[in-house]
């Protein structure tokens, strides 16, 4: 161990702790702007710096270890002036009209800005203007490069953890900025817009682009029936902006707040997880069988950011990924051909929107795939911000509000599909109705639960094998783009072979989703949020996709079976029917 006094305070850790680090350990907060451990200890804001006696000068807490008898101040003068005239010089490059930014109320440099009572700078304004400012707002995410304070943490999420590369440094000295790698224009990349660059950034330079007000029109409008779907990872984050405790963010309050907002009927999209699985479970099961998983795997293909990279990075294996599309989607299809039909509307007459915690949602739902003889499947993806954006702009105090149960006829789900949302959801949901699909009898409902996925971060994936009706099934189940490229590579050379392999963009999965609230504190909370998951899951009477009677009515009245002509028109996709920019030759 090694001992150091900070701010008067004796303090042992381990060797090799940063002195930020340690004085977290101590209760002692340093201020920091571009610090994220293992990601991003460069010490480029210098607002972290620390005084150490017997040393000249300041030294950044977040990359330098202490040594032994080392006496730190934190906010000595010396430290407090520096800090504060770094803060300064970051604000004289950063658009400060806080009221029309996002993240105002949740941004640090904003909060840090406070605390150091910055009232004015007396340093001039320095913005970029002109071409080099411009950014398309038709694209799903959205960039302001006068918002960006250089902090890198978009570079090394994007490349360290995410293997994307899409943003690098541009430009030299005062002029240097970030921006789309290799020259690019952003339509031109191949950004998978996971949004994972979004979740990191400290400040409003990244966000999705803001859908809230045709949401608002598609309700405000007389002629329209508005049906809203609510992805089961939203309901484990909704809560955490609005400051509602774990007990009042239910999702059946959360559909009560949907209604309050003027939707006409809420649905849960876990009712087209189920769905997905009877679809993905039966294709499956058809390729397995039929001896096309002996060489390569079958992929999942409900994220629609690791279609985006598969197609973007490895475009000689799109014939790989299954053909169902995604929950949203499915659901998208059966509200337009279906419920319209029940309702006795015609399909144009429903506006489908969706709550999503994702990103790319936006960019699936414009597919030229994504849709039927009744119309685009969804015809707007919000994310879990955007809904508290809507609240908030309303006034709706969703803890005042009483719980209200979904809509019928579409309403009913399995535990098996709320755990759409963790890593290793889809795996597990799938493998229990193919269990039995191939055997006639349900498995022990936690006999998947090996496939259950790493939610913290960390490289590498999950796999296991499993005897289904005889033959051995090998499964993996990663998230996070960087694992998924090495689990490819392993495919691809022979070292590794799978049957069915699950992937989520997002380390952790949609839980931990580039459409969920952002932490102040820099937690990384999809494991938190997945353990939720799994917990309704465990405490579900039904817990079979196979088993829902909506389901079950939903084929009989109208689908048939998995896999009939209509499953395949409404539920399943061709994902050779559009290209993603910049794709690798394969």
């Amino acid at each position: 161990m090694v001992n150091v006094t900070i701010n008067g305070k004796q303090v042992a850790v381990p060797e090799n702790t940063t002195i930020l680090e340690a004085a977290r350990q101590a209760g002692i907060d340093i201020p920091h702007l571009c610090y994220l451990k293992k990601l991003n200890e460069i010490g480029a804001c210098r607002v972290c710096c620390v005084e150490i006696e017997g040393e000249r000068n300041l030294v950044p807490s977040c990359n330098n270890p202490v040594q032994e008898g080392m006496v730190i101040h934190t906010n000595s003068p010396r430290a407090r002036r520096t800090r504060k005239i770094n803060v300064e010089l970051i604000l004289s490059q950063h658009d400060c009209h806080c009221a029309t930014c996002q993240r105002s109320g949740n941004c640090h440099l904003q909060t840090m800005a406070n605390d150091l009572g910055i009232l004015d700078n007396p340093y001039p304004r320095d913005l970029v203007t002109g071409v080099r400012a411009l950014w398309p707002r038709d694209f799903p995410l959205y960039r302001d490069t006068n918002k960006c304070i250089k902090c890198m943490r978009c570079i090394q999420v994007c490349d360290k953890v995410q293997g994307v590369n899409v943003w690098d440094l541009s430009g030299t000295g005062s002029r240097t900025r970030v921006d789309v790698s290799r020259n690019r224009r952003i339509k031109e990349s191949d950004c998978v817009l996971c949004g994972q660059c979004i979740i990191h950034c400290p400040t409003g330079a990244l966000r999705e682009r803001s859908d809230t007000e045709k949401a608002f029109a598609a309700i405000e409008d007389p002629d329209r029936i508005t049906v809203v779907q609510i992805a089961p990872a939203v309901r484990t984050a909704w809560g955490e902006s609005l400051g509602l405790p774990p007990e009042k963010a239910t999702v059946n309050r959360m559909a009560a707040a949907l209604r309050a907002l003027g939707f006409d009927y809420v649905f849960d999209t876990s009712f087209s997880a189920d769905l997905t699985i009877m679809e993905e479970g039966t294709e499956f099961i058809r390729r397995f069988t039929a001896g096309e998983t002996k060489d390569l795997p079958m992929f999942t293909s409900c994220c629609p950011g690791w279609v985006r990279y598969l197609k973007g990075h490895c475009p000689e294996l799109t014939g790989c990924l299954s053909t169902a599309k995604s929950p949203q989607q499915m659901f998208g299809a059966v509200i337009k051909n279906y419920f319209a039909k029940k309702l006795g509307v015609a399909p144009e007459k429903i506006f489908s929107v969706s709550i999503m915690p994702c990103v790319a949602k936006k960019a699936e739902c414009a597919l030229p795939t994504m849709h039927t003889e009744a119309g685009p499947d969804v015809d707007l993806a919000l994310t879990t911000r955007e809904l508290v954006r809507m609240l908030r702009a309303e006034h709706i105090h969703p803890e005042t509000l009483e719980e209200e149960a979904f809509d019928s006829l579409l309403g009913p789900y399995s535990g098996a599909g709320v755990i759409f949302g963790a890593t290793g959801g889809v795996m597990e949901a799938a493998l229990r109705s193919a269990y039995f699909l191939v055997n006639g009898e349900n498995p022990p409902p936690d006999a998947f639960k090996a496939v259950r996925g790493k939610a913290d971060g960390t490289e590498g994936w999950t796999e296991a094998e499993f005897d289904l009706g005889g033959a051995a099934v090998r499964t993996a189940v990663v998230s996070g783009l960087g694992n998924t490229r090495r689990l490819l590579e392993a495919v691809r050379a022979g070292r590794a072979h799978y049957d069915f392999v699950e992937v989520m963009a997002c380390p952790g999965g949609c839980a931990g989703g580039g459409g969920q609230p952002q932490s102040k504190d820099d937690e990384e909370r999809a494991g938190v949020r997945g353990q939720v998951l799994y917990a309704i899951d465990k405490g579900s009477a039904l817990r079979f996709s196979h088993e829902n009677p909506a389901i079950q009515a939903l084929y009989r009245e109208a689908l048939g079976e998995p896999g009939s002509e209509t499953a395949e028109e409404w539920l399943h996709t061709d994902h050779f029917g559009w290209q993603m920019p910049g794709a690798a030759q394969g």
